[in-house]
């Protein structure tokens, strides 16, 4: 899987991609939809399948102050792309360029002369351009003039209703990790580097691997029953907070990963902590005898649930 930008050259073997085109920000069912047609459309046409992402995200640059909402980083989506069939990820670099590049520029600079792509799939949803002056419709009809034939993918229905990204935040928000994995096929899961804290966790027998929250969206405060995939490759049960630790001062934003029967250091490491049920919110403890108290029973209880 190679990762290309925008404004640089394309690999001359990548030239007449069947390109993918979204945000794809979670990668849900919707979203591997669009990327299956390209890939069958590649796979048929015998050429390469590129799937382009946007970073930052439009809306941060529009919005700068928006809370973070991302379900995904870069290197997650670029694993997630590369388990779909996809011979390379494109990020378009949003910024004040992009943001005034109109649809028709878009199509006849980017698409046909910069990338030579020789068709693209979108959702049916998909805005483009200045303005978002830029659709389904117009892409196909701009797109023939180049040479590019487009199409769109319509939306994928669960329990009726549409998925889309803002469907699983707000599961994820009101701590229903389990209608997000439907929605995305596997756990809303944060990846980051393990850094060090204050060693609390380890001084009530429970050593944890502190990871900061970055860009995510902040999912419902609580303690979670959790898989921790680590840069090894090995996976184990645990248990997390993901909160502010209320019990503490001062307060601080963190997940915290309690992984289970390991034994090893993990600071520096990249991990990716996936949540898989949600145990309960986060509470405030009198005294630290109750809070180790109810991090046993946590933990118990994560290890029920995964039995």
């Amino acid at each position: 899987m190679q990762r290309l930008n925008h404004d640089q050259p394309i690999p001359e073997a990548l030239r007449g991609a069947v390109i993918a085109l979204g945000n794809f920000d979670g990668f849900h069912l919707g979203h591997q939809a669009v990327v299956g047609r390209a890939v069958q459309r590649g796979a048929h046409e015998r050429r390469p399948v590129i799937v382009a992402t946007f970073d930052p995200h439009p809306v941060r640059h529009f919005k700068p102050d928006t809370p973070p909402f991302r379900l995904t980083t870069l290197d997650q989506r670029e694993r997630l792309f590369a388990h779909a069939g996809a011979d390379a990820m494109l990020v378009f670099r949003f910024g004040n360029e992009l943001a005034s590049t109109t649809a028709e520029d878009f199509i006849a600079k980017l698409l046909a002369r910069q990338l030579g792509a020789s068709g693209v799939v979108t959702g049916e949803d998909f805005t483009f351009g200045k303005g978002r002056g830029g659709n389904t419709e117009v892409l196909r009809k701009l797109g023939a003039e180049h040479g590019i034939q487009a199409e769109a993918v319509a939306p994928v229905l669960l329990d009726g209703e549409k998925i889309s990204s803002g469907r699983i935040r707000e599961a994820l928000k009101a701590g229903d990790p389990g209608t997000a994995t439907r929605l995305l096929t596997r756990p809303f899961a944060i990846e980051g580097v393990v850094v060090h804290g204050d060693k609390r966790g380890r001084a009530l027998g429970w050593p944890t691997a502190n990871v900061e929250l970055g860009n995510y969206l902040r999912p419902a405060y609580g303690i979670y029953a959790v898989r921790v995939t680590l840069d090894d490759g090995s996976e184990h049960e645990g248990v997390a907070s993901l909160g502010i630790r209320p019990t503490f001062d001062p307060p601080q934003e963190l997940l915290e990963a309690v992984l289970f029967d390991f034994d090893g250091d993990l600071y520096g490491r990249t991990i990716e902590v996936a949540l898989h049920h949600y145990l309960r919110p986060e509470d405030r403890f009198d005294s630290i005898e109750a809070l180790k108290a109810q991090m046993d029973a946590d933990a118990a209880k994560a290890r029920e649930l995964f039995a």
